[in-house]
């Protein structure tokens, strides 16, 4: 018997794939409806994630930590799905969330869980879509 549990009846790739459609589709009502503002966010919110100084990927590491540590598990999935765009390994998201665990306390420990299974989420897509390529 494995010791490895399905975390939720969803697949890894129907999480995955159900995240990236509500995501697009209501950010694009969002942003067709939004004021000037709310756009004008959306893109600051995309420009200070691009490379500069610091590179996009620990940017997004970053931006893992906070969001881990103010539990938006939303935010968290973004950013664990572009910390491996930019080439996150398995083990720089483990020590991402410890950082979050050290800065959160034991309250981010839930997030912590949903975190751990959208990572296989994702890592199970990369493999449907590109034979793993992105696999940390």
């Amino acid at each position: 018997m494995s010791t490895q549990k399905q975390s939720t009846s969803r697949t890894p790739n129907r999480a995955y794939e159900e995240f990236q459609a509500f995501r697009a589709d209501l950010n694009e009502r969002i942003l067709d409806r939004g004021t000037t503002t709310t756009k004008r966010f959306f893109t600051l919110d995309t420009k200070a994630y691009e490379a500069g100084a610091i590179d996009t990927k620990q940017k997004e590491l970053m931006g893992l930590v906070a969001s881990m540590v103010l539990r938006c598990d939303d935010c968290i999935a973004y950013h664990i799905d572009q910390c491996i765009v930019s080439g996150a390994s398995d083990e720089e998201l483990f020590e991402t969330f410890d950082i979050a665990l050290v800065v959160g306390g034991s309250i981010v420990i839930p997030h912590l869980r949903r975190a751990v299974a959208f990572v296989d989420a994702c890592r199970a897509h990369a493999k449907s879509t590109d034979g793993g390529a992105n696999d940390g």
